[in-house]
């Protein structure tokens, strides 16, 4: 019997997990235009059931923080109805799924979303990233409308009846993706924040936004059904945040009050997010210690764990490539290289046709007399 963490189960709150691999959010473009999950999207998620917790893609909670065409959705009867499908799927199979909602905020354009209008922020600041249109992909940034004090009620708002949505859906809880470059980072950030309100200037300002957000969910769904997602000091799409410690380490403590399902931290080279952000966590931890950098070996994940710097650890391009990973992992099984011709198209190549291990393979890498060679990094 294995004496991996990674493997080991883990229990706290509602979390119940058989191991402590998490498949981190990864958007892959399979919605249909009106944003409702394409029906090979509950397949996708089904196959990779047997992750200690599932994180959907980014859903938007709201037209307007629609980011992408073909993005899904969480904002009415189809979307519930085409997420049901995704959540009973998973659940026959015995896995956990939890929603993972994400307003866009900067990150949009008026062809690229079912509102039509202009993308919303916290200042009008235009986005660094590429925006995914009818016909196709184009770095076409467009400068975002300030949000008003109205705008950002009425976005909170919204988040709370996605997240309502979401467990009429059937998922499990909700994370609010408050991480690279969407709308609540965005009002994290030194460069994408320059308001002087309530909802700007110094680190209570800038966090005010994202308390909001979270406070409005967890009263719509119980904080034990509800998680957020955070990289500081994370430079993707042009996000620059300086000094991240003095803004992090206060926003920290006021949602580790708050009693949440857990916390989904990603480090970076820069700022050191989780040693300096897990002492001020008392609930569990999320790390995330991939981004930017090379894909997470099973051996890194395992060590991450035995630091106490985390309770469960994300992957996302070894889930997105290997539907069976714990299997993987547990007998140091090679992994498959990822299909990056057809990331982002709509159809199921590239999305439902990645191998898995058969039961010869599993018996003869498992045998004691056939040492099991170490793992491989997908390309």
């Amino acid at each position: 019997m294995s004496n991996d963490l990674l493997l080991s189960p883990y229990s706290r709150g509602r979390l119940d997990l058989p191991n402590r691999l998490v498949m981190a959010p990864m958007t892959r473009y399979r919605a249909a235009e009106d944003g409702t999950p394409l029906p090979i999207v509950a397949e996708h998620y089904a196959q990779r059931a047997s992750a200690g917790l599932i994180i959907s893609e980014g859903i938007y909670p709201d037209r307007r923080g629609q980011s992408g065409w073909r993005l899904p959705g969480l904002t009415d009867a189809a979307h519930v109805a085409g997420w049901r499908r995704v959540t009973d799927a998973v659940h026959a199979r015995g896995g956990r799924i939890w929603a993972q909602l994400m307003h866009g905020g900067r990150n949009g354009h008026p062809l690229a979303g079912l509102a039509g209008a202009l993308p919303i922020a916290p200042s009008a600041v235009p986005a660094a990233a590429a925006v995914h249109l009818p016909d196709g992909t184009k770095a076409a940034p467009v400068l975002p409308r300030v949000m008003s004090e109205r705008d950002i009620a009425d976005t909170v708002a919204a988040y709370a009846t996605s997240a309502r949505l979401a467990i009429d859906a059937g998922f499990d809880g909700v994370e609010l993706h408050g991480a690279n470059n969407y709308l609540i980072h965005q009002f994290l950030a030194d460069n994408t924040n320059l308001r002087t309100d309530d909802y700007g200037g110094g680190p209570e300002g800038r966090a005010r936004f994202p308390l909001e957000v979270t406070a409005a969910v967890a009263d719509a769904v119980g904080a034990d059904r509800t998680a957020i997602r955070l990289s500081p000091g994370n430079p993707q799409f042009g996000i620059v945040e300086a000094d991240p410690g003095p803004v992090y380490r206060p926003l920290v403590d006021r949602l580790d009050r708050l009693g949440l399902a857990y916390l989904h931290l990603t480090d970076g080279d820069a700022y050191p997010a989780l040693a300096d952000l897990r002492p001020r966590w008392h609930g569990t931890l999320i790390a995330n210690i991939g981004e930017n950098r090379d894909q997470t070996t099973r051996d890194a994940g395992e060590e991450t764990l035995r630091s106490g710097l985390a309770d469960l650890v994300s992957y996302g391009r070894a889930f997105l490539a290997n539907p069976d990973l714990p299997a993987r992992f547990a007998v140091r099984a090679p992994l498959n290289p990822i299909d990056h011709a057809h990331l982002y198209t709509p159809g199921p190549r590239g999305y439902l046709d990645y191998p898995t291990l058969n039961r010869t393979t599993l018996v003869s890498a498992a045998a004691p007399s056939s040492p099991a060679p170490p793992a491989r990094r997908a390309d």
